[in-house]
C-alpha cells in the first residue's frame, strides 16, 4: 500500500514533467488529474490558444496509456469514433466482415471542440462515456479500462456550433476554464516557442495498474460526516435558490463533489477532506449543472457568480 506521502510525491514528479512542455495553467492540470482519479470524464472550456489540447496530450504521454483525438467537426459521423464493419476478402476468395475499431478504442481519449459535432455524434460519445461500451450494429464491444474522455470546447464563435444538453454536459463530472496567463508566464511561453526548440523528452510516470490503484485508494480516503452534510446541502441549495436558479444540481452533483473532494485530498497529500476541497471543487463540478434564472442574468451574473453566493 502506498503511502499519500508517496502518491503526493509520485504527483509532484508527475507535474515537473508537465511543466517542461506547459507554462502555468496550474488548476487546469490540477482538476485534469482529479478527473482521472475519480475515474470520470472532464469537460474543458477556454479561448483558441490556452494549451488545452497541447495540456491533454502532455498529461497522456506521462501516463503510459493508448492516446487518441477526434477533431470534430459538423460532417462528423457517429461511425467515426465508434467504428465500423469493412469487407475483408480472405485467401479462398470468401468475403468476410471484420469490426475495424474507431478512435474511442483508447484509454484518454480527446474529444476537440465537441461542439462543433452533430447531436448525433455526441450521443455516441456518450453512450461510451456512460456504459463503457459501443454498440454497432448488433454487437457490443467493451471498452479498455481506465477510459477517460476530455472534451474541449470554445465559449465564443456559436456560428454552426451544437451546444451540449443540460442531460449531456451532466455526463461530465468537471467543466474546468482555461484561464489566460499571468505577464510572466506569458514571457516564458514567448521565449520558449520563439526560440530554438529543444523537444521536451517526457518518461511516463504512471502506468495502467498504478492508476487503477490510485483510483480505489481515492474512494477510500475518509470524510467527516458534518463535511459530507455540508456538501449534500450545497448541492440540494442550488434546487432551493428560485429567485437565482431555475433548475438545480441533481443528487450525481452530490456524489462528484464528495469525490473530487477527496481526489483534491489525495493530491496534496492529506488523509483526509477539508472544507477547502468542497468549496474549490464546488465551481466545476456545479457550473454546468445549474441553469440561471432569468433575473439572475439580467443582473449580468455568472455560474460562477451565483456558487460564490451559495457558498456565502
Amino acid at each position: 500500500m502506498k503511502s499519500v506521502e508517496e502518491v503526493k510525491k509520485t504527483f509532484e514528479y508527475l507535474f515537473t514533467e508537465i511543466e517542461k512542455v506547459i507554462v502555468g495553467q496550474k488548476e487546469l492540470l490540477n482538476q485534469m488529474v482529479i478527473g482521472l482519479f475519480c475515474d470520470a470524464h472532464v469537460l474543458l472550456e477556454g479561448y483558441p490558444g490556452l494549451a488545452k489540447t497541447l495540456s491533454v496530450k502532455t498529461l497522456a504521454q506521462l501516463i503510459d496509456l493508448k492516446f487518441s483525438r477526434v477533431q470534430s467537426t459538423p460532417d462528423l459521423l457517429p461511425s467515426d469514433i465508434t467504428g465500423t464493419y469493412i469487407i475483408e476478402e480472405t485467401t479462398q476468395g470468401k468475403r468476410t466482415f471484420k469490426f475495424q475499431p474507431g478512435p474511442v478504442f483508447a484509454n484518454v481519449v480527446l474529444a476537440d471542440e465537441i461542439n462543433r459535432a452533430t447531436p448525433k455524434t455526441q450521443s455516441a460519445l456518450l453512450e461510451a462515456m456512460q456504459e463503457k461500451q459501443v454498440t454497432v450494429g448488433n454487437n457490443t464491444f467493451k471498452l479498455d479500462e481506465p477510459f477517460f474522455v476530455i472534451a474541449t470546447q470554445n465559449p465564443i464563435e456559436q456560428e454552426g456550433t451544437y451546444p451540449l444538453p443540460e442531460a449531456q454536459s451532466d455526463r461530465f463530472l468537471l467543466k474546468v476554464r482555461a484561464t489566460y496567463p499571468t505577464f510572466d508566464e506569458e514571457l516564458e511561453i514567448v521565449d520558449r516557442f520563439t526560440e530554438i526548440q529543444k523537444k521536451a523528452q517526457l518518461k511516463p510516470i504512471l502506468n495502467k495498474e498504478t492508476l487503477l490503484y490510485l483510483q480505489s485508494l481515492t474512494r477510500q480516503v475518509p470524510i467527516a460526516n458534518d463535511l459530507k452534510q455540508y456538501a449534500v446541502k450545497l448541492v440540494t441549495t442550488t434546487r432551493q435558490k428560485k429567485d437565482l436558479i431555475e433548475y438545480g444540481a441533481s443528487p450525481r452533483a452530490s456524489i462528484g463533489l464528495v469525490l473530487a473532494a477527496k481526489a483534491r485530498a489525495l493530491l496534496e497529500g492529506r488523509k483526509y477532506v477539508s472544507k477547502e476541497d468542497i468549496n474549490t471543487l464546488a465551481f466545476p463540478v456545479l457550473r454546468h449543472r445549474i441553469v440561471l434564472h432569468f433575473e439572475a442574468e439580467r443582473q449580468g451574473l455568472s455560474e460562477d457568480d451565483v456558487i460564490k453566493q451559495l457558498l456565502k
